[in-house]
């Protein structure tokens, strides 16, 4: 089945990218291929520095005219771009899920998300966006909020449609213009339906560009002077050459990247639902989310009990091809991704760690697996795997689980199960992480929330809900006087 047949319309972006119009870049073009079935999907085009460039002149230049648009009718684009993402729901799930390797639930779930995003993002213009200062008699002082001109958006594989959506939708909604590049393994997902929505709901022709490329690409936009912002959600390794080479340029960069997430099981906790709270947060999606559950650190009186009843719930899930069976995981991305999971698993057993469930794959398929007895000198206690394997970490004390958890260079996601939510709640007050959850697993995100995490996690900043309007704009300070004074000189 082709890309076309899902949407049952001609594939417009077949060889192209978007710029208003869908034309061929100077770049080339490539398949975009299925990890499933390792069937072609589609073709599509491919920016080089060449293509960026234009298109970041062409998003500053009509950049003026959309901020000039009353709120009214940004807003209304934004709300008829989720209606037009709702209209489509059914065939675009269907082609998310196909291009990502996720199972269709996946796919309807971020075609609904990224449709609450335009709605939430539309709302900002219907927000306070300044505040009235104190200043001397006969002058008005205030200060507002400005959008910075041209946002680049730069977004990864795993949740291409939300990661996207993210940034592409306040940034829009302030005022911005847009240079998006979706990852070229999934562009459709994560660009070119997004490009469509906006295309049916008349955003005016060059606010939002969205062209697939590789690293020369991403460099080209971190250094282009024409884009005064990187929004970038990737791995940590890129994260740092992104903050450097835009840093040199002095770009705002909002980076969200890779994590080593803790859930923390008390002695005291339901263990079969601890168990299933485990398998969601360690297996959905294959693993491969920022926010997946990587550690488990249970109480040493349940850590037998819960060892034995996950590996015996890894075994169960199935693995497969999710268009053609009912699975609950489906492939890994790429060959590269497997081999990197793959090498984290052996190379931790070789170091002690006990193989109780999992650990082995066909093709991209790779079992959920079950690591026990791990500790800190094991490449999986300390690296993100980005896959499905759930680590296993036995501790004395809570004092000793709160230092498990924060002993990582990552901030981002940790969560504490415990029938007490008061003690829960103390030691959600100790750890290190952008998001604590309490009674829950660490794959949690609302669309509404600041999402952020810190240290390899990210550098600080939020997105989401209220962080959007700090995110992609700068405070302008404005006096007002009725004439202009007379100084001493």
């Amino acid at each position: 089945m082709t890309t076309a047949q899902i949407e049952n319309r001609p594939a417009v972006w077949e060889g192209n990218v978007f710029t208003g119009a869908w034309e061929q870049p100077g770049g080339g073009a490539r398949d975009v291929i299925e990890p499933a079935s390792g069937e072609r999907l589609t073709r599509v085009g491919i920016a080089n520095a060449q293509d960026i460039a234009a298109a970041a002149r062409a998003a500053a230049a009509a950049q003026p005219a959309w901020l000039a648009l009353a709120p009214r009718e940004r807003a209304a684009i934004l709300l008829r771009a989720a209606d037009h993402l709702a209209a489509h729901a059914e065939s675009y799930a269907a082609l998310v899920a196909r291009e990502t390797g996720g199972i269709l639930p996946k796919g309807q779930h971020e075609v609904r998300e990224a449709a609450l995003m335009l709605q939430v993002a539309a709302s900002l213009l219907h927000s306070p966006n300044g505040v009235v200062l104190p200043s001397q008699p006969g002058r008005l002082s205030y200060a507002r909020r400005v959008p910075l001109g041209v946002v680049g958006v730069i977004s990864p594989f795993n949740f291409p449609l939300i990661l996207s959506m993210r940034s592409v939708a306040p940034a829009l909604a302030v005022g911005n213009a847009v240079v998006l590049k979706p990852d070229p393994q999934t562009p459709v997902s994560g660009g070119f339906l997004i490009a469509r929505a906006f295309e049916e709901a008349g955003l005016p022709k060059g606010v939002l560009q969205v062209l697939p490329g590789g690293g020369d690409a991403g460099e080209a936009m971190c250094s282009d002077p024409n884009i005064h912002m990187i929004a970038f959600t990737g791995s940590t390794g890129v994260g740092r050459k992104v903050a450097e080479l835009a840093g040199r340029h002095l770009k705002k960069v909002a980076l969200e990247l890779g994590g080593k997430n803790s859930l923390i099981i008390l002695e005291d906790a339901d263990v079969e639902r601890a168990v299933n709270n485990i398998a969601w947060g360690a297996y959905l999606h294959q693993g491969q989310i920022c926010m997946a559950t990587g550690r488990v650190i249970v109480r040493q009186e349940l850590a037998a009990d819960l060892t034995r009843r996950l590996a015996a719930k890894a075994n169960q899930l199935g693995v497969g091809d999710p268009h053609k069976s009912p699975v609950a995981l489906g492939p890994l991305i790429n060959e590269r991704q497997r081999a990197q999971v793959h090498a984290i698993v052996q190379d931790s057993v070789r170091e002690g760690a006990v193989l109780e469930a999992g650990g082995t794959y066909e093709r991209l398929f790779y079992r959920p697996t079950v690591l026990s007895g791990v500790r800190a000198n094991m490449r999986v206690y300390r690296e993100e795997v980005f896959g499905p394997v759930a680590s296993v970490i036995s501790v004395k004390s809570d004092d000793e689980a709160i230092a498990v958890a924060n002993d990582t260079e990552y901030g981002l996601a940790a969560a504490v199960i415990s029938r007490s939510v008061g003690r829960a709640m103390a030691l959600g007050e100790r750890l290190r992480f952008g998001l604590v959850h309490i009674n829950d697993q660490t794959v949690n995100d609302e669309v509404i929330n600041p999402f952020g995490g810190r240290g390899a996690s990210g550098n600080g900043t939020s997105m989401g809900g209220p962080a959007d309007l700090e995110e992609y704009t700068q405070w302008r300070w404005v006096t007002i006087k009725d004439e202009a004074p007379v100084y001493p000189f």
